[in-house]
């Protein structure tokens, strides 16, 4: 179907940016995952989008790295002709106190959760002004709302996308391209798999840890079932009490 819309989501080979293809794949959507390094969790997920009818891509590239970026995005333009929907959602954690925290693993987190978002929203934000539509997902963090200890560079960094997304929405509204942010709390994936559930459950009055889907849902509803929302940043945090 030429009408399909076209969607691509970075760090979509497992966790949230999994279940975030997965749920515009559902929607219809022809998706495109960028991964880092994990190629058996890209493929694997290509195979589960394609199951739902989704003409999807798996691309390994590093979404810090400008030049690498844009000929991604040339190749995606190349095979798909269009790009409806971008959800921001790669990320890393390099977790220390500041006082420890070594540059290095500033740097690592600013890079891949931060810059990123400018390398690949730069040239999309381009595609999309000339088709005059698109929707851009960014995926920020509570710690971006409320800060975390032992989190500056994650906090900064996601802190950091919300300014982006608010700033964005404002130049891009003119050009019916719409840019929210989703700031989950405390989901079911591998870089909460560690942490203490039983305190942190104590402080979410729905009393669980939100799972992927909730996440992906939110992230849908913003790309795909609204026209009239942007500029904003919605928690997905079971109503979390910091």
């Amino acid at each position: 179907m030429e009408n399909k819309k076209v969607a691509l989501v970075t760090g979509g080979s497992r966790g949230i940016g999994k279940a975030c293809a997965i749920e515009l794949a559902k929607a219809g959507c022809d998706v495109i995952i960028n991964y880092a390094g994990n190629e058996e969790a890209a493929n694997k997920t290509v195979e589960e989008l394609k199951v739902l009818g989704s003409n999807s891509k798996a691309m390994k590239f590093d979404v810090s790295n400008q030049e690498l970026v844009e000929a991604a995005i040339k190749e995606i333009m190349d095979k798909y002709k269009r790009i409806d929907v971008l959800v921001n959602n790669a990320g890393i954690t390099r977790d220390g106190l500041f006082m420890r925290m070594s540059a290095q693993n500033w740097l690592d987190v600013i890079n891949t959760n931060l810059n990123s978002a400018y390398f690949v929203t730069n040239p999309v934000s381009k595609i999309m002004i000339k088709q005059r539509s698109g929707a851009i997902v960014n995926m920020a963090s509570i710690s971006g709302i409320y800060g975390n200890a032992g989190q500056a560079n994650y906090s900064t960094a996601k802190a950091g996308l919300i300014g982006f997304t608010k700033a964005l929405a404002k130049e891009l509204a003119s050009r019916n391209i719409r840019v929210n942010a989703v700031a989950p709390g405390f989901i079911q994936t591998d870089m909460t798999k560690d942490l203490p559930q039983e305190q942190i459950v104590d402080k979410i009055p729905l009393k669980r840890l939100g799972e992927p889907e909730d996440i992906a849902k939110t992230v849908k509803f913003l790309a795909l079932d609204t026209t009239y929302i942007t500029g904003q940043v919605i928690g997905v945090d079971g109503g979390l009490v910091i």
